[in-house]
C-alpha cells in the first residue's frame, strides 16, 4: 500500500472547508481513469465565467465514509463522498475565498477548463483562522 501523508501534517494547519462531491462519469465530461487520493485538480464557483475569473488552486483531500482522510493511495476514491479542501495561496484565501465560501455554495473540481465533478460546501473549517494567521511563505509545502 502506498501511504498518503495527510495535508494537515504536511502543511501544519487545518483544512479550509469540506465539500460533498460527485465525480462526473466520462460520458458527462469527467475523467476516463479513476481518481485517487492526491488528485491535484483546481476549483471553480458555480456561475463564474472562468474566462473572466479563472480557476482557483484549491485541492481536495478525499475522506472515507467515516470522515477520515483516505490514506491508501492505491485505491480509487468513491464517485461521490466528502473531501477536505485546501486553498493553496493565502492571499487568495484572504482576498477571494473568505468572502465566497459558505455552506451551500456550489462549485466544481476542474481539470483545466473541464469540469470533473460538482461539489457543495458542507462545512467551513479553518479557512477564517487560516486567513488571519498564515503568511504566503508559511504555507508552502
Amino acid at each position: 500500500m502506498e501511504v498518503w501523508v495527510p495535508y494537515e501534517k504536511v502543511r501544519n494547519h487545518p483544512p479550509d472547508f469540506r465539500v460533498r462531491y460527485r465525480l462526473y462519469s466520462e460520458e458527462e465530461g469527467g475523467r476516463k481513469n479513476p481518481v485517487f487520493q492526491g488528485l491535484r485538480c483546481d476549483f471553480s464557483y458555480d456561475g463564474d465565467n472562468i474566462k473572466e475569473t479563472g480557476i482557483f488552486a484549491i485541492h481536495p483531500e478525499f475522506e472515507d465514509d467515516f470522515g477520515n482522510v483516505i490514506l491508501d493511495k492505491s485505491l480509487p476514491v468513491s464517485k461521490q463522498g466528502t473531501a477536505r479542501m485546501w486553498i493553496l495561496f493565502p492571499e487568495m484565501r484572504r482576498r477571494v475565498h473568505v468572502n465566497r465560501i459558505k455552506i451551500g455554495v456550489i462549485g466544481y473540481f476542474m481539470g483545466g477548463s473541464r469540469r470533473l465533478g460538482q461539489v457543495e460546501v458542507i462545512q467551513v473549517l479553518g479557512m477564517n483562522i487560516n486567513a488571519e494567521t498564515l503568511s504566503y511563505l508559511g504555507t508552502i509545502a
